[in-house]
């Protein structure tokens, strides 16, 4: 599994793309209408419960327009802050942060998105059954999505294709499900694998082999029970498919070792934050 760590390099780069994004081809011709001169402070507030993400994205969003620009950090990425919190206080040219107000909002949203979604289901599934995140995220914004599960208490499948075997229903499709098992072993180089399985039929076809975990996709309580009583004894057991806040606590019951869920990056909602001059 990867851990995602994020250079200054990479979130000063991820900032650049962003306001390019927001101030091409003419800069903001609305906050150019507020004399240049004037200095105000501002104070970034939560408005409702939540795990705080994305704090270094907010505060290279306005060095990167004014180096001036003094921004002040009340909490802590990962923090747990309440309705009202102050989060952090911003200090210089006023047009310079307005410019740099939506960007450096839609970053913390959304990542403080995710880590509260995150850990909502951590806490639910309890210390002995790990949350994943899998690679259904946003094009391009997986390192950033990643990140905020971590935040969240979450625990980062693998990043990208490369990074370990992951035989899945569509390959089993197109292969004997043993020989692409064994060609997977033959070929790990120190990678991990792990086998998706849908039935009990599949996963006794595969007991005894050396792979690392075995994927129980789409399964029934009663039936994933009986697959990890099975499989327990040799492999890392996973759950995955359709499991949401209501159910995550009775599969993670099961005694399944991590529970891998793509709602965590692709449809967690934003946190309200609110930028007060």
């Amino acid at each position: 599994m990867s851990k995602i760590k994020l250079s200054k390099n990479f979130i000063k780069n991820t900032v650049k793309l962003a306001l390019n994004e927001d101030l091409y081809p003419s800069g903001d011709i609305t906050s150019d209408l507020i004399k240049k001169n004037r200095i105000v402070k501002a104070k970034l507030i939560l408005n409702q419960d939540a795990i705080v993400g994305g704090l270094l994205f907010a505060k290279h969003t306005f060095s990167l327009i004014d180096k001036k620009i003094r921004f002040s950090v009340k909490k802590k990425d990962g923090s747990f802050a309440k309705k009202k919190s102050l989060v952090a206080t911003i200090q210089g040219n006023a047009k310079n942060i307005l410019i740099g107000e939506r960007v450096a909002l839609n970053f913390l949203s959304h990542i403080s998105g995710i880590a509260t979604k995150t850990n909502r289901f951590v806490k639910l599934a309890g210390k002995r059954c790990r949350i994943c995140c899998t690679r259904k995220t946003i094009p391009s914004l997986r390192v950033i999505q990643k990140y905020a599960v971590n935040l969240g208490g979450g625990t980062n499948h693998r990043f990208n294709l490369s990074d370990e075997f992951l035989i899945k229903d569509n390959h089993i499709a197109n292969s004997n499900i043993q020989e692409i098992v064994l060609l997977a072993i033959k070929n790990k180089k120190g990678r991990k694998i792990t086998v998706e399985v849908d039935n009990l039929k599949q996963l006794k076809k595969i007991i005894g082999l050396k792979f690392n975990t075995v994927l129980f996709d789409n399964m029934n309580l009663k039936n994933l029970r009986k697959g990890v009583k099975i499989a327990k004894k040799f492999y890392e057991t996973e759950a995955s498919g359709n499991i949401n806040l209501k159910t995550v606590k009775s599969f993670a019951s099961t005694g399944v070792n991590r529970i891998s869920i793509g709602s965590l990056t692709h449809s967690a909602p934003a946190i309200d934050f609110k930028l007060e001059i």
